[in-house]
């Protein structure tokens, strides 16, 4: 007869006393736990060909070391022998004593909740969705009543049929910010294949809680030289974003978020007398036909504000990198050396960092709506319309950070445990239009639509691209990734006045990592693109034009001339072979060989192709979008159809070369890039040569 042995563990006055004797039909043995004076419960019985054994442990709010009571539950949980634990959770109470139950999934034990006091839920109109809770907790959730003894069969049953079943583990997890971390640490582990009986995931979580057992093992290991600093740093992350350095507090806070973001999923219905300020804001900002029109409003407003106020240093910036150029050719000369210099390296990097306010203001305002706990809310109203798409409520976040920068969001995409959720959500950031884009939008926008709708045509575009990317998401859910649903769980942070010094942090770093991109991809896409379009060199074809240059009668018929010399060895630079060879895919929907180049030099970086227009319309590589030359030429050369079709576009093609790689790293395989090269590919041609052929009409 095989024996199991069960820890009942709850908090105090759920009803652990009378579950037991309805479980097994006798009465409890008292004695005390070894050394200590608190009362040691037990029971045995037989049931289905088992011997049970069911150890009461002494009532707790937390497995903390405060009380006695609280030690001795924590000690035998963590050091001895049993089969499972049966959490006893107070269903009137849910939010509170699931607090204590994300400590027991903590343990990685075999597990079952049993939802007690349900008569009394149900009189008071509490209704608890029990499957979903079991989906989103990892472990079985049953309903029963002590008192009426209902259900009591059924938890038997449950719990005899878990002890036979292999152990899963529990879908415990904790918010953005630690699981970064986790992953940050359990990686460094995973290369340096570390030894240990514990997952890496288990092991850095306990790490991060400053486990004093797991501290002493660790120290004595030769890879605690490389990892402490490691460690010390995601710590520094935790204390900023938590604005304390308790971890202890840290931890309860982020138990305190999960357990109510699980409640705010799974109780469907609840008769309260009086709401708490925090449920009253919930109560609009999440509400079912109010929330998504508030936050629709303030991302528009967040827009608005970006393309308004980012627009005011933008000249600054550009006369800056203007008169560096300048200033670069008084020391190397007009020659191929101050033109590499001047045209390509500072014009290509200017042109990028010219549009650091935009993205500094689209951060700012995405950390600050982070900051105060909306957007985790946001993410929760979400997930009912993100699963008609087949994306999962987490998914928000990454796709949100893609408006910003799609590295930082394809890193983000990590919270999503489930591999086809995080796939799919993968493969449509890239829809979500990044800042590095809004160059090419300001430009059209500014040269084939009216001034004063400029704003609202890029609120559009931005939102148009995430429509597609939504229908794209459904696309992969019923034809690529299929699979079932995961249940989703966002925590539930408490509302906070916005923390500067986490917002500053979170914009700077977001900064550095932008400017990073410029002096490196961007950098050396921009030397690319000059040389291609500098050579090979044509001495009869310059030294016919400087002829006719010399003749020319007036300053104006020589500058005439220049620029068709330009045009020509434009055309027949490496730049133009390139494009004139790939032209025949881009003129049904609407693009000449010099709007085909932009594109194909958009690959290495999207704000490379403003730069590339210059000069391919023989302005010069230090032009941006707000050039009026440029602008110009664009209405001169390009059709109304061909600009909406070059935007659409620009929206929906590959990204650019760096976060193709991190896109790559993250997917864990290169042919998920290539994959999207072809999804991206066939999406943007197909919308731009609709677009194209609706708007001949216009």
């Amino acid at each position: 007869m095989k024996e199991l042995i069960i820890a009942l563990v709850g908090q105090p006055n759920v009803g652990k006393s009378m579950l037991i004797n309805s479980i097994a039909d006798a009465r409890l043995k008292v004695g005390n736990f070894s050394g200590v004076t608190v009362e040691k419960a037990e029971v045995r019985f037989i049931a289905q060909e088992h011997s049970i054994k069911i150890v009461d442990l002494p009532g707790t709010y937390s497995l903390n070391d405060y009380t006695q009571d609280e030690r001795v539950t924590k000690d035998f949980l963590e050091n001895e022998a049993y089969d499972l634990i049966i959490n006893v959770v107070d269903a009137t109470n849910l939010e509170r004593n699931l607090y204590l139950t994300t400590q027991l999934l903590e343990l990685d034990k075999k597990m079952i909740v049993a939802l007690n006091m349900m008569d009394e839920a149900q009189k008071e109109g509490v209704c608890i969705d029990h499957e979903q809770l079991s989906s989103i907790l990892g472990v079985p959730c049953v309903k029963v009543s002590a008192a009426t003894k209902r259900g009591i069969g059924k938890l038997l049953n449950r719990t005899i049929d878990i002890s036979n079943f292999p152990h899963e583990k529990s879908k415990l997890i904790y918010s953005d910010v630690v699981e970064e971390e986790v992953e940050k640490l359990s990686f460094f582990l995973k290369q340096k294949r570390y030894k240990t009986l514990l997952t890496y995931r288990d092991l850095v979580l306990k790490l991060l809680q400053e486990d004093p057992r797991v501290y002493q093992k660790m120290h004595e290991e030769p890879i605690w030289l490389e990892f402490s600093p490691l460690l010390k740093e995601s710590l520094e992350h935790l204390y900023l974003h938590h604005e304390t350095k308790d971890v202890s507090e840290i931890f309860a806070e982020e138990r305190a978020a999960f357990a109510k973001g699980v409640v705010t999923e799974v109780l469907t219905c609840k008769k309260s007398i009086s709401k708490t300020i925090t449920e009253k804001i919930d109560a609009l900002l999440i509400h079912k036909i109010f929330g998504i029109p508030i936050f629709i409003a303030l991302m528009w407003a967040l827009f608005q504000l970006t393309f308004e106020l980012g627009s005011i240093p933008m000249d600054w910036i550009n006369l800056f990198f203007v008169s560096l150029g300048a200033y670069a050719k008084t020391i190397f000369g007009d020659g191929e050396l101050g033109s590499m210099i001047a045209d390509g390296a500072i014009s290509g990097v200017g042109s990028v960092v010219m549009f650091l306010p935009n993205i500094v203001i689209l951060f700012f305002g995405i950390a600050l709506l982070e900051t105060t706990g909306y957007m985790a809310r946001v993410a929760f109203l979400l997930d009912g319309f993100f699963h008609r798409f087949g994306l999962h409520g987490k998914s928000f976040i990454p796709l949100v950070t893609g408006f910003g920068c799609s590295v930082p969001a394809y890193m983000s995409a990590r919270t999503l445990k489930n591999d086809k959720d995080r796939l799919i959500t993968l493969f449509i950031i890239g829809f979500m239009s990044c800042g590095a884009k809004l160059p090419v939008y300001v430009l059209f926008s500014g040269a084939f639509f009216a001034k004063q709708n400029a704003g609202n045509v890029l609120f559009l575009i931005y939102i148009a691209g995430a429509l597609v990317g939504l229908l794209a998401a459904k696309f992969l859910k019923v034809f690529v990734f299929k699979g079932i649903d995961e249940p989703f769980v966002m925590e539930m942070p408490k509302y906070r006045l916005p923390s500067f010094r986490l917002i500053w942090h979170t914009v700077v770093s977001k900064a550095i990592m932008y400017l990073k991109k410029a002096g490196t991809f961007i950098l050396g896409a921009s030397l690319l693109v000059w040389f291609a379009s500098n050579y090979p060199k044509y001495p009869d074809i310059e030294t016919a034009f400087a002829k006719k240059i010399e003749l020319a009668q007036s300053d104006k018929e020589k500058v005439t001339l220049e620029n068709e010399k330009a045009q020509q060895l434009l055309e027949k630079s490496f730049l133009g072979m390139i494009g004139k060879s790939t032209d025949v895919l881009f003129k049904p929907i609407g693009f000449d060989w010099k709007m085909t180049i932009a594109l194909e030099s958009g690959l290495a970086a999207k704000e490379v192709v403003v730069s590339t227009l210059g000069v391919l319309y023989a302005l010069g590589s230090g032009v941006d979008e707000g050039n009026e030359n440029l602008i110009g030429e664009l209405q001169k050369q390009i059709s109304f159809a061909s600009s909406v079709s070059f935007i659409i576009f620009v929206m929906f093609y590959l990204p650019c070369m760096a976060a193709s790689i991190v896109f790559t790293k993250e997917s864990g395989s290169y042919k998920y890039l290539f994959y999207l090269f072809v999804f991206t590919s066939v999406i943007a041609w197909g919308l731009s040569f609709i677009g194209y052929r609706v708007a001949l009409f216009f």
